[in-house]
């Protein structure tokens, strides 16, 4: 697997994408008038709370208050972790079992907070549609090589460092570190870990405790504000996704490259060489089919390259992808040709959760499969693809009918959210009404207006171009018929800025 970045930089959005052998496979876009809330903390004020949702709303400075859920909420005294230095191997290796969360889902939010509290809170969603933002009172600061928990009382290492005893190795060193640094809290070591050395890891260690004291003295002096923001984009994009398995770094810019530059010598060594200032005369995304692949991740198709295809729906409460053999009649009997069929979809459907971002719940429709052997391997291909997933996925067993339902880990708005609006002519339906449906709408609209103004004698229908075409041809008959019985001259009058569902009538 060779891992490609491409960091495009101008002064009205900054976007990232991420190629595997030249595919692109994630896309991570963010616009300066809506940056992303992820990550920050803020000193905020309860200003509702609701113990029928267990929930409590945040005023946190944002365009619209925040929602707090009770399962979200952490004790306000907790146990201090770290003070008193490990005495023994022993005491190392208990010191590194991980300990129950001091999370209270038992005791009503009503009791624990009440409007005009001060808490200190962090996004962990960003808003949604016209949902606020989620937060957290489990607080989490990441470095290149760790994530600090102040809150929390345990030592974790990244399920994708497999080693067991690199783990091991790891729990005894950052334990060791938070009782050298006096520091409260927990760590989590990250995937790049694996390759850092032990002084990268206590470096590590003083960061996040010089950055935790700062945010507690801004915390204890803020009212309700923002009192920390992770880092830009760019220099976020190197931290938590450049590995060793990166080939290389891209940036258009050179103010951004500067930048990236100077992040990387301090914070990612590894990473400085990777990086690249791209100098084509075409654009960076146009030169590694970047703009043409975001074009085709907002259609409902998806063709795979043996024939068969995707059909992607995405919707307020799930997501649904329908597979389809469409024109591959490779196998040589239909259970081969659909078991080739699923297989192939299995990658692609990895490939378009991610690239699209899509979350919540996912109902996936493979093609019926007779044989209970192939259910099995395209299930368990389907695994296998969305382990590289770096979102947590929960996907379940085939069902009779071929079904798979799953959930994705949503922090974002979708890609399709983020760049598309519903459409103003069928208002997000996805559809609009035919012409036939129209004139027949009109017809009867005419109706009513005969009964209520029995004096008029004209009416004239504004419509669209098609709607006005089908009245004056294959309709004419109905509208001769329709003069007759109202006893009015009927004029027509087309607008071109109205759609096809749209139409006035104006009685003289």
């Amino acid at each position: 697997m060779a891992e490609t970045l491409l960091i495009n930089t101008t002064p009205m959005e900054t976007r990232v994408a991420l190629l595997d052998n030249g595919n692109l496979i994630e896309t991570f876009i963010e616009r300066q008038s809506k940056l992303s809330l992820v990550g920050n903390i803020y000193r905020g004020e309860v200003v509702r709370v609701l113990p029928g949702m267990q929930a409590a709303f945040i005023e946190a400075g944002l365009s619209r208050t925040a929602f707090l859920h009770a399962s979200d909420m952490l004790d306000a005294e907790l146990e201090p972790v770290g003070k008193k230095p490990a005495t023994s191997f022993k005491e190392l290796i208990a010191k590194t079992t991980p300990l129950e969360t001091n999370v209270k889902p038992d005791i009503p939010i009503e009791q624990r907070v009440r409007a005009g509290d001060k808490v200190t809170v962090q996004v962990v969603k960003d808003m949604l549609g016209t949902k606020g933002a989620r937060l957290t009172t489990d607080l989490s600061l990441p470095s290149r090589f760790l994530v600090y928990l102040p809150n929390g009382n345990h030592i974790g290492v990244s399920q994708r460092i497999e080693d067991s005893d690199k783990r091991s190795q790891l729990k005894l060193l950052l334990r060791q570190a938070l009782d050298d640094a006096e520091l409260a809290g927990g760590l989590i070591a990250r995937t790049a870990a694996e390759n850092a050395s032990t002084e990268q890891l206590i470096q590590d260690v003083k960061y996040l405790a010089q950055l935790w004291s700062v945010i507690k003295q801004q915390a204890s002096s803020a009212k309700t504000a923002l009192i920390f923001s992770d880092l830009p984009l760019p220099e976020r994009t190197l931290r938590d996704m450049a590995h060793s398995e990166t080939e290389t770094v891209f940036i258009d810019d050179v103010e951004v490259f500067d930048q990236c530059v100077k992040f990387a010598e301090v914070f990612a060594p590894s990473v400085a060489p990777k990086l690249n200032l791209y100098e084509g005369k075409q654009p960076l995304f146009d030169a590694y089919r970047v703009e043409e692949d975001l074009q085709k991740a907002l259609k409902r198709r998806v063709d795979l390259k043996s024939g068969g295809y995707l059909v992607i729906d995405q919707t307020e409460a799930m997501t649904t992808i329908d597979v389809n053999t469409g024109s591959f009649v490779g196998g040589r009997s239909l259970e081969e040709t659909v078991f080739k069929t699923n297989l192939e979809a299995t990658s692609a459907i990895a490939r378009q959760l991610r690239l699209r971002n899509l979350g919540g719940i996912i109902i996936l429709d493979f093609i019926d499969m007779i044989e209970a052997e192939h259910r099995q391997s395209v299930m368990e291909a389907l695994e296998c693809e969305l382990e590289r997933d770096p979102s947590k996925t929960n996907i379940t067993q085939v069902s009779k009918l071929g079904l798979i339902e799953m959930t994705r880990k949503r922090t974002k708005e979708s890609l399709q959210n983020l760049l598309c609006e519903p459409c103003q002519t069928c208002d997000g339906r996805g559809f609009i009404k035919t012409r036939e449906t129209v004139c027949y709408e009109i017809f009867r609209e005419m109706l009513r207006l005969a009964r209520a103004y029995e004096q008029a004698k004209r009416y004239t229908i504004v419509a669209h171009s098609e709607v006005i075409d089908l009245l004056l041809s294959s309709e004419a008959g109905a509208v001769g018929d329709l003069e007759s019985l109202i006893d009015a001259v009927i004029s027509f009058q087309v607008e071109a800025s109205y759609t096809q569902e749209q139409y006035d009538i104006i009685l003289t």
